[in-house]
């Protein structure tokens, strides 16, 4: 607000995290404008039907009364309103319309979202024409803007160090600022493996560990079979998600659960799981449903424990009880899996925690120590030299490996037999924590995570974890007879318990030095040699653990 005001921008871009009050602030901006006569009509642009709905009932509490039942098709709206409320695709729809209204009165153009502006040609083009004529633009994203060529409308670029242009933000609240702040929860992300079979159409059957190195096809093939509902690792995931969701709620007695699922059918599906388990039916919110939007609300002043949604609970949609999640949907792209976490950071006192429930998938854990970083939109990629005169295919080829489904071909290929769960690890403020050996649902090993209080400090929560680890691992010590050794455990269980204790430290010392995990790694490769981690063996996993220890002692790399 103070930046705001200092400078009296005919053009603003805010960048905050998830949970901060970007709405809060946009209408603060707005009933300021409105008080000083700077603007008389307020137009609010948000991605979708359920959001519009949204910013009314938001925009209400704040004297400003919104029309979000606007279409540009009836021309005028009720006198009692000083605003309205429309998509982006309505926009895109007939822009010409939205000009004429924004040229008639002095507006300010509240875009939320505004990355969205970027998804399609026709969307940035009819913004751009819609809104030019306007007072005042006020931008908000609570995501990160996407690496493509389309600028999006009424942000500024300028080059960076590189050469290449990104976006250049007005004032930008980051996450970890906002944790720092108080402003939203910590997220314990749990992470679950498990042994996964299906056949493929050649009638192959293949067997498989969630987590392990595998190739793009087989990862898809992998997590689908873990979300089949027929299959034990999503009934066993989601009795593991509701144990937790008990636990959080002896200290938040409203706290929710949200599952995002996929499909309709299996969202159905994950609704009679959730009822066999918990003994009440779920809140079911699909997509094309006409009564969605009165659901989620419905939802949200309840105190009933459970929703399964399908693509509805994305970006902005504010159900501030919601601290326990569950993803089990095969779109992975790194936009969609900030849009989710962010709907459980949203913090309401202090001490509230968030728990997010993953498949032990390399990308999504990869997203998972990544919440923190932040990415503006840059343009696009510059040639620097001739080795890279291959970057527009790069790319396009990373494009197509982050692509959110498998495709249609992979559907047909595939077919379920069977799976089981195992608790793999918690990822938790760039550290990652478990216990030695497989961990089996159920089990106390288990229950020292999902177990931990509703209601602690971050660096409590961070104590609290390190601390069962450390006794879970002196009772198995004590348990075991001197001799049983890592050696001799299966080789699987032992390159796993190597692979932990290995990422553990990288991520100590990212802490310690704010050097990059990947960056840590590959100098312990080329000081070490050998393989990437994943397919290391157990020496070389040895050798790496002792030169990481070795620089801590050393106090440097």
């Amino acid at each position: 607000m103070e930046r705001y005001l200092a400078d009296n921008p005919r053009d603003f871009l805010t960048v905050a995290t998830p949970g901060a009050g970007k709405t809060t602030f946009a209408l603060t901006v707005a009933a300021d404008l409105l008080g000083r006569r700077v603007v008389d009509r307020i137009t609010i642009v948000a991605p979708t039907e359920h959001l519009k709905t949204q910013w009314a009932e938001a925009a209400a509490k704040a004297g400003i009364p919104i029309d979000p039942t606007y279409a540009a098709g009836k021309g005028k709206t009720s006198q009692d309103y000083v605003g309205i409320a429309v998509t982006y695709a309505g926009v895109s729809v007939n822009p010409l319309a939205m000009r004429i209204r924004t040229e008639r009165f002095k507006t300010l153009v509240i875009l939320d979202e505004i990355h969205h502006a970027g998804d399609a040609m026709s969307w940035g083009e009819g913004v751009r024409e819609a809104f030019e004529p306007a007072t005042r633009r006020l931008a908000l994203t609570g995501t990160p803007f996407r690496s493509d060529v389309n600028p999006i409308p009424f942000v500024t670029y300028a080059p960076g160090d590189d050469g290449i242009p990104r976006s250049v933000a007005d004032f930008t609240y980051g996450y970890a600022h906002a944790l720092a702040d108080h402003v939203v929860r910590p997220v314990l992300f749990m992470a679950y493996s498990g042994e996964m079979t299906w056949r493929t159409r050649a009638g192959d059957e293949i067997a498989a560990r969630l987590g392990e190195p595998l190739t793009k096809d087989m990862h898809a093939q992998a997590l689908r079979t873990a979300l089949d509902p027929a299959g034990s690792w999503i009934p066993s995931v989601l009795a593991a998600a509701d144990k937790r969701l008990a636990e959080v709620r002896r200290h938040v007695p409203d706290a929710g659960g949200l599952v995002i699922a996929s499909d309709q059918e299996k969202a159905r599906a994950y609704a009679g799981l959730l009822k066999k388990i918990t003994g009440e039916s779920p809140t079911v919110v699909l997509s094309d449903e006409k009564a969605s939007s009165k659901k989620i609300s419905a939802f949200s002043d309840s105190d009933k424990r459970w929703m399964v949604a399908v693509r509805m609970v994305s970006e902005g949609v504010d159900v501030p009880r919601l601290a326990v999640g569950v993803w089990a949907t095969m779109t992975s792209t790194p936009l969609f899996f900030a849009q989710a976490v962010g709907r459980f950071v949203r913090a309401r006192s202090r001490g509230e925690t968030a728990s997010v429930f993953l498949p032990s998938v390399p990308h999504l854990l990869g997203y998972a120590s990544e919440l923190e970083v932040e990415r503006d939109h840059v343009l696009g990629r510059r040639i620097t030299d001739e080795d890279d005169i291959f970057a527009a295919e790069n790319d396009l080829l990373a494009a197509a490996n982050a692509s959110e489904a498998a495709s249609g071909e992979l559907e047909m290929s595939w077919e379920a037999l069977g799976s089981t769960a195992s608790f793999d690890r918690v990822l938790y403020d760039g550290g990652e924590f478990g216990h030695s050996g497989e961990v089996h649902v159920g089990s106390e090993e288990e229950m020292d995570f999902l177990g931990i209080p509703g209601l602690l400090e971050p660096d409590q929560v961070r104590e609290l974890l390190h601390s069962r680890q450390s006794e879970r691992a002196i009772k198995q010590k004590a348990a075991r007879p001197e001799a049983d050794s890592v050696a001799e455990v299966s080789t699987h269980e032992q390159l796993a318990i190597l692979r932990r204790e290995l990422n553990g430290l990288v991520a100590a010392w990212h802490h310690r030095t704010g050097q990059a995990h990947g960056i840590t790694h590959a100098t312990l490769r080329k000081e070490c040699g050998g393989p990437a981690a994943a397919v290391a063996s157990a020496d070389q996993l040895h050798e790496r653990i002792d030169r990481i220890r070795d620089w801590a002692v050393r106090k440097s790399s």
